[in-house]
């Protein structure tokens, strides 16, 4: 990337943007590369555990169509990357969320010609304005999942659980959300990742898996529960990294 679109800070650390080094994108800037290259210093893992919760990106929503669910939004969306939402369910209407004008542009030059796919701005720590901008979009009369995907770690405590609680309310029966959310497995050098995103966009807070767990209140857990992204039923239970503990994930169904 090697200019910034008019009202974007390219030299305040973005969390999309080191979401996207971390994946080996190209849609960064120097601020954000210093940024996590800090983050992968104290978490050599931070590479391949952004890959496992890609990959579980992907075997969740296959798991969400299969239960014949045909609306995603995917909250927090990021930067286009492969292996995007609506490629793994071209016959579902995709709607993906950000609040960061970068991701959006980036978003809708991507989709420009996609038929069923929209990007949309919005905060989900707005929830009442993100549902604004859901309506017309999404039918919530009929099941939705909901992806949040190493989003609720960038929100604080009260925030993200309001925001889950308001999305199961408008939502119908046999609608899903999905979660990946970080966990403090190394309380040794955990500070020194909390201080680098103090100075990025949003700041991290990392949660129990018993606090993670209080998320899906409401909802019943698909096996294999609450567990270690590549343990969420893989491909390949015999693949190299099934040991990455990054966080815990989870789909859960509304009854």
């Amino acid at each position: 990337m090697d200019s910034a679109p008019e009202g974007v800070d390219p030299n305040v650390p973005n969390v999309a943007r080191m979401y996207d080094y971390f994946l080996d994108g190209k849609d960064n800037f120097a601020a954000d590369r210093a940024a996590a290259e800090q983050i992968l210093k104290t978490f050599p893992n931070t590479k391949p555990a952004a890959r496992a919760n890609r990959a579980f990106l992907r075997r969740a929503v296959r798991h969400v169509v299969d239960e014949g669910v045909g609306q995603i939004v995917d909250l927090g969306a990021g930067l286009p990357t492969r292996g995007n939402t609506h490629e793994i369910a071209p016959e579902a209407r995709v709607v993906y969320v950000d609040y960061d004008p970068v991701v959006c542009v980036h978003g809708r030059a991507l989709l420009a010609r996609r038929e069923n796919v929209d990007f949309v701005q919005a905060d989900v720590r707005e929830p009442d304005a993100l549902l604004e901008n859901l309506d017309g979009l999404i039918d919530f009369d009929e099941p939705v999942a909901f992806l949040m995907l190493a989003i609720l770690h960038f929100i604080p405590d009260a925030a993200a659980y309001d925001v889950v609680k308001r999305l199961r309310e408008v939502s119908a029966p046999g609608s899903h959300l999905v979660i990946s959310h970080a966990v403090d497995s190394t309380p040794d050098t955990t500070p020194q990742a909390l201080e680098i995103y103090k100075k990025a966009t949003a700041s991290l807070n990392l949660r129990t898996r018993e606090e993670i767990l209080r998320f899906f209140e409401g909802y019943e857990l698909a096996e294999p529960g609450l567990t270690f992204p590549n343990g969420w039923r893989p491909d390949d239970p015999d693949a190299p990294g099934n040991g990455i503990d990054f966080g815990y994930v989870g789909v859960g169904r509304k009854p």
